[in-house]
């Protein structure tokens, strides 16, 4: 009998890619049964990751400096551990640095979702070696880029669209952030405040049902132990309200402290030659170790001293120098490359903080205030409100730890203080100020409201005249004599390194640096720009208020790849103005 032309093919295919297409071909006329499905089975992935992740960090670092340990260890470990780990990113995992939630809302706003595989496992293995070995980073800013990782791979393995692929990364966000912090109900409102930006995103029931799926995992396999074993809170007398004030303005100053210093940091290590980032872990491993010879309480993300402060077991000395010395031992580890978040870190100071102005209050009126870890406590939730800007999820992350109602009005009142005086005096949140210096522009909340709008998108020229970096003032100015604009970007082989407009041009000529290549005389930093999804009002109102009429498009993920270019007389087209100002008949 002869066979059917599918026969004929499967054992060229093979079966496994047959069922896996066929499958597909299936599943794709069940997208909305198949979202949810598959919220289930991220859910339970994720779980898993975020378990092995606490498990493997704490029983290697039990190995590498044990409790009691020569002093040698904890200089030693950090250092070897810090090198390890920056040779991995340096020549495997390049996307992997970083604390992740950054790279996580990159992927959802700026790359259609895309996340590798590459990049999940470089960065479950590379934060795991770095946490084992006592850098002083988190573990829950990495698993949210894990858990959105194993999202983005699954949804395109199945071959999803890439909208149903993006919505995927918020759902994978909450699911690592309740196991990671044994937080389930906080972890649905991070990934809508803080990930997503929209507290009414249509991917609410998956994002639920990830995260209730991966905190049942985290129960099932290591108990329902909360991440801190926290007394019972009790508000001892109403002056404890401006005390607790008090503290949220420390806490915001704090917050605001460890931003700017991290970013310098930061900033300074990025300018240096990419060829060298292989070794730069290494001053913040060398750094945490030095700290650690002394202090060996420095070492780790802490959570055994932060729960030794909340428990008010822990002396006030301490807790002051070990203010000073993670914020900057943490700021270092992190501004120098090596993976892993601020989570745990943001937690560990508002507790050291928290726990001395406790001290510090019951030592002067012990019959009008608590005891040193209520303080502890509520000084977590206002550094974490202060430094990642999220307060809703702060307080009820702070209250699913408690599952006390009582200490909700504390902790509401610092963190509302601690984020006004954060906002006051740094104005960038951290994660987007440290995905601008990586050039990711994440859309801002009016942004996101715009998208509705007519979009630059829709106007811009993506066949632009560009001017070659290594192109003479000479040249440039005979080649742009015709030109009908009056300012043009500049790019050296595809990399994007601003504009010039014809008066830049000719002060270059007439001083003399004819000859010079554009390169040299183009601003290369805080380029005025635009991007696809901008809404066509704010192009027309940034052409106008500078005096421009052509503004370069770049793409979010890259400031420097060039998308295109949009001009003031496409945009009035587009609104159906002629040049002269009045609105074009109908």
């Amino acid at each position: 009998m002869a066979s059917t032309p599918t026969a004929e093919r499967l054992p060229r295919i093979g079966w496994l890619t047959f069922l896996r297409s066929r499958l597909i071909a299936h599943l794709q006329q069940r997208e909305e049964q198949v979202f949810l499905l598959l919220s289930l089975t991220i859910g339970a992935l994720t779980g898993l990751a975020v378990v092995a992740f606490i498990v493997v960090t704490e029983r290697l670092g039990m190995r590498l400096y044990p409790v009691g340990s020569a002093a040698w260890r904890r200089v030693l470990v950090p250092v070897a551990g810090s090198l390890t780990m920056g040779v991995l990113l340096y020549r495997y995992f390049p996307n992997a640095r970083g604390s992740g939630v950054p790279q996580t809302k990159a992927a959802l706003f700026a790359r259609d979702g895309f996340i590798s595989l590459r990049t999940v496992l470089g960065k479950f293995f590379c934060t795991a070696t770095t946490l084992a070995s006592g850098i002083p980073l988190g573990r829950e800013g990495p698993s949210v880029q894990v858990g959105a990782g194993i999202a983005s791979v699954l949804g395109r393995w199945l071959r999803l669209r890439p909208e149903k692929v993006k919505a995927l990364i918020p759902v994978g966000a909450a699911a690592a952030i309740a196991a990671a912090f044994n937080t389930p109900m906080a972890a649905v409102l991070f990934s809508l405040e803080e990930v997503m930006g929209d507290m009414h995103a249509p991917v609410l029931g998956a994002v639920v049902i990830a995260s209730a799926t991966s905190w049942a995992v985290l129960r099932l396999l290591l108990g329902n132990n909360p991440l801190f074993q926290v007394p019972q809170y009790t508000l001892v007398h109403p002056l404890e309200l401006a005390i607790y004030a008090l503290l949220g303005i420390a806490g915001g100053f704090l917050s605001v402290a460890f931003t700017r210093l991290l970013l310098e940091m930061r900033k300074f290590f990025l300018h240096l030659p990419k060829s060298t980032r292989w070794w730069h872990p290494v001053v913040g491993g060398v750094t945490v170790g030095l700290m650690g010879w002394i202090v060996p309480q420095v070492l780790g993300v802490g959570y055994t001293y932060v729960g030794s402060a909340l428990n008010g077991t822990m002396a006030l000395k301490l807790m002051l120098l070990l203010v000073v010395l993670k914020l900057f031992g943490v700021t270092v580890s992190y501004a120098s490359g090596n993976a892993g978040g601020i989570f745990g870190p943001s937690l560990f100071l508002g507790a050291m903080l928290g726990g001395a102005v406790g001290t510090v209050a019951h030592g002067l009126l012990p019959g009008y205030t608590a005891t040193p870890g209520a303080y502890a406590l509520v000084g977590m939730g206002a550094l974490f409100a202060g430094i990642v800007r999220a307060p809703m999820t702060s307080v009820l992350m702070i209250f699913e730890m408690t599952r006390d109602y009582a200490v909700i009005v504390p902790l509401m009142i610092a963190n509302m203080t601690s984020l006004f005086i954060s906002s006051r005096f740094q104005k960038q949140p951290i994660y987007e100020a440290l995905a601008h210096q990586d050039g990711i522009h994440l859309p801002s909340c009016s942004t996101q409201d715009d998208v509705n709008q007519r979009t630059v998108a829709l106007v811009m020229q993506k066949s632009p005249q560009i001017l070659p970096g290594q192109m003479r003032v000479e040249d440039a100015i005979e080649q742009t004599r015709s030109s009908k604009l009056r300012n043009w970007p500049v790019a050296d082989k595809g990399y994007f390194l601003g504009i010039l407009n014809r008066k830049i041009l000719e002060r270059a000529f007439v001083d003399g640096r004819r000859e010079q290549p554009l390169a040299t005389i183009v601003e290369t930093f805080h380029v005025l720009h635009l991007h696809t999804d901008h809404a066509l009002h704010l192009a027309l109102d940034r052409l106008s208020k500078y005096h421009l009429d052509a503004l370069p498009v770049v793409n979010r993920a890259d400031i420097h790849k060039l998308e295109g270019v949009i001009t003031l007389s496409a945009v009035l087209d587009a609104y159906g103005i002629d040049r002269n100002g009045s609105p074009e008949p109908q």
